[in-house]
């Protein structure tokens, strides 16, 4: 029988957010796609919106929009939001809540801020993650997992320094309860200054952490990473640790996201993401005839 040895992975690289608009008009920082930096199989894009404290009916979202070959995993911190599509499902996201929608063959959403939020303002604060699908699932039946703040499986090491709420995969003994079409990790850890965490990480993944609030100190060789920066980490290991140090004046909060590499071709145009040009042209053409549906109000 083998043992097999531990071994911490290195820094690969920090990326740093870009500031964008989106939608009707709301700001996100963007560490990816960039020009420099257009993916990172099998995550095609990674959006921070906020967080922002809004006026009374200063709130945008984005209106009415089509998606085919990829899913959106949508988080939010602060805030409300609506959601509705042509497969004639909609809902609220509150904070806390994830919504991984699936969006397969195509479907038209929206994702707007809830009414009442709107009229009185408020703190907003989301993010969002596209995550490609393999060739065989990108004309799938949409699909929705819509798992309430309630639901999200949260652990703490034993001394409390460290939480993780697990949307995907498993930490510090707490399984996911969201299915996902390839295997994904998803973690949102806040780290206590002086805090450390050490989590498994199999060497076939490809693994980045987004710092969220404060700073860190990230792979074996313990590499700065501050407020809006990726952390890319090589895949030179099976574990990836995570420091808060002892100095911090604040908790680390940071999302770690993981995912085995699709390595197939990725032709994106805006909301479509398949892979060939031709599955791209179809794409555009069924949406133009309306075969992707519509939203009725």
């Amino acid at each position: 029988m083998t043992v097999q040895t531990q071994t911490l992975r290195t820094v690969a690289g920090i990326i740093n957010s870009v500031e964008t608009i989106e939608g009707a008009g709301f700001l996100v920082r963007r560490p990816f796609p960039k020009s420099s930096f257009s993916e990172f199989d099998p995550f095609l894009l990674l959006d921070e919106l906020g967080p922002v404290n809004l006026k009374p009916d200063q709130a945008k979202g984005a209106p009415d929009h089509p998606h085919r070959g990829f899913e959106t995993v949508s988080y939010i911190l602060d805030g409300r939001l609506e959601h509705k599509d042509s497969e004639g499902h909609a809902g609220l996201l509150n904070p806390g809540d994830v919504q991984w929608m699936t969006a397969g063959a195509g479907v038209i959403h929206s994702e707007m801020p809830e009414a009442e939020f709107i009229r009185t303002g408020g703190k907003l604060h989301g993010i969002q993650l596209w995550v490609n699908l393999p060739q065989q699932d990108k004309m799938m039946a949409p699909r929705y997992q819509e798992i309430p703040s309630a639901q999200i499986p949260v652990a703490q090491t034993e001394d409390g320094a460290v939480t993780v709420r697990v949307i995907a995969g498993a930490a510090l003994g707490a399984t996911a309860v969201i299915e996902t079409r390839t295997p994904i990790v998803y973690l949102h850890f806040t780290l206590q200054p002086g805090a450390t965490i050490v989590q498994p990480m199999p060497k076939e993944y490809n693994a980045f952490a987004y710092v969220l609030n404060g700073s860190g100190l990230f792979g074996a060789e313990q590499e700065p990473g501050d407020d809006g920066q990726m952390v890319i980490f090589a895949q030179d290991g099976n574990e990836v640790t995570i420091a808060n140090p002892a100095e911090a004046q604040h908790p680390l909060d940071l999302l770690l996201i993981a995912g085995v590499p699709l390595n197939e071709p990725v032709v994106r145009y805006g909301p479509f993401v398949m892979n060939t040009e031709a599955e791209i042209i179809q794409a555009i053409d069924d949406y133009r005839n309306g075969r992707m549906g519509h939203i009725h109000a």
